[in-house]
């Protein structure tokens, strides 16, 4: 019998790299919402009072960058205090690409080719009704109710910047306990201090309950609950720590419990084969562990520059696979189209973004993790691969 802790983190709307991924992908969204056919990178950077975007795009039309800026910041709950939507300075870099770089419409992209070199992965198990691990899916869970709380009408003592971390103990692969919860969030000017017992009390008998609802492993008496640990924390978000797009990707993927590639997600539009390449190494990895054909799944796929098909598929199964790992891969192969086109075609979904409307699509992708979202329709997290999986197999 061998025994693990393993941790993962997850951050609330309001921490400085999270607000740059949702700005990031809500100018996304609006790139696309004014021209489906724009191609568009934004990526921000924050600083005490001043935000810089940059984007690079071929579009009809250019959307006030700023204005979407503020909104999200506003949103985040910075409406006033040392860092707020309305006086912050906001510089902008506007970089129209030559047109030829626009690749062809998802409706015509059968030959179409990656313009990146990628390498994704992704993960699934049957740990969480998520099919995501139980530290990361825990994490998200705390920090959405964090935000809430926040967000829920009477006065909070939380401030919007938070940090979450759930340890979770394994013995032989499974878990078994929550071994720690540490919460680290801003407070309110005012408050009495981040050691109040009150804190605790909110944690336990009203968050921790809600946020771990869904999983069969709970916190008990057992876990360590630490809040503010460091000490007081009562100036957070952009006036305390610096801001940058996609530098949380083990926030926005699978908490390090896996491998991970080391580009971003947030701030591409879903032309970007290193963006929807993740998402469909995720959809893999979730079919094959729907369709009970392993109980926990990695699945890596890579393309080259120029390539119109996966120059590598692999899939690790850890010793849990009910077939050999790369008798799983060939069946994958024959049976979703993982070439650039189709991709394109599957997850490059601007109907989505246009249905989202003004509250967005992409944009909520930029909080609590972009895979493993029951909450929102994304392809990605469809069950249609494993239903032709499992009759394959059956």
């Amino acid at each position: 019998m061998t025994e693990t802790i393993f941790t993962s983190e997850s951050v609330t709307a309001g921490h400085p790299d999270k607000l740059c991924d949702q700005i990031s992908d809500a100018a996304i969204d609006a790139f696309a919402r004014l021209d489906s056919g724009s191609r568009a990178t934004v990526e921000c950077a924050l600083a005490s009072g001043i935000l810089f975007i940059a984007s690079r795009y071929v579009a009809s039309a250019i959307p006030d960058l700023a204005s979407i800026a503020r909104g999200v910041i506003a949103d985040a709950g910075y409406a006033d205090g040392d860092f707020d939507a309305r006086n912050c300075s906001i510089l902008t870099n506007l970089t129209r690409l030559p047109d030829a770089v626009q690749p062809p419409s998802t409706d015509k992209a059968v030959e179409a080719s990656s313009e990146q070199q990628v390498n994704a992965f992704g993960y699934a198990c049957n740990e969480t009704p998520q099919y995501m691990p139980l530290p990361i899916a825990a994490a998200h869970s705390v920090a959405r109710q964090l935000d809430r709380y926040r967000l829920g009408g009477s006065p909070s003592v939380f401030a919007p910047d938070g940090k979450i971390e759930v340890s979770v103990r394994y013995r032989d692969d499974l878990p078994v306990a929550i071994d720690a919860i540490t919460v680290n969030v801003g407070l309110v000017r005012g408050h009495s201090g981040d050691r109040d017992t009150s804190l605790e009390a909110i944690l336990r008998e009203e968050l921790l309950p809600l946020a771990f609802a869904d999983y069969q492993v709970q916190p008990d008496n057992s876990t360590s609950l630490l809040i503010n640990p460091a000490g007081e924390f009562v100036v957070g978000g952009p006036a305390a720590h610096a801001g940058l797009t996609g530098r949380k990707i083990g926030v926005d993927t699978y908490g390090d419990f896996c491998r991970q590639s080391g580009s971003a997600l947030s701030g591409k539009d879903l032309t970007r084969v290193d963006r929807i390449a993740t998402y469909a190494a995720r959809y893999v990895a979730k079919a094959l562990v729907v369709a009970g054909l392993a109980e926990r799944c990695e699945v890596h796929l890579a393309y080259g520059i120029g390539s119109t098909n996966p120059t590598s598929l692999n899939v690790a199964t850890f010793g849990t696979g009910k077939l050999p790992d790369e008798i799983l891969a060939k069946s994958v192969e024959g049976a979703a189209d993982l070439s650039v086109g189709g991709l394109l075609g599957k997850f490059a979904a601007h109907e989505h973004i246009k249905a989202a409307g003004a509250e967005g699509y992409l944009r909520r992708l930029a909080i609590y993790g972009h895979v493993g979202r029951q909450d929102l329709q994304v392809p990605w997290e469809l069950d249609d691969l494993s239903v032709e999986l499992a009759a394959k197999h059956s």
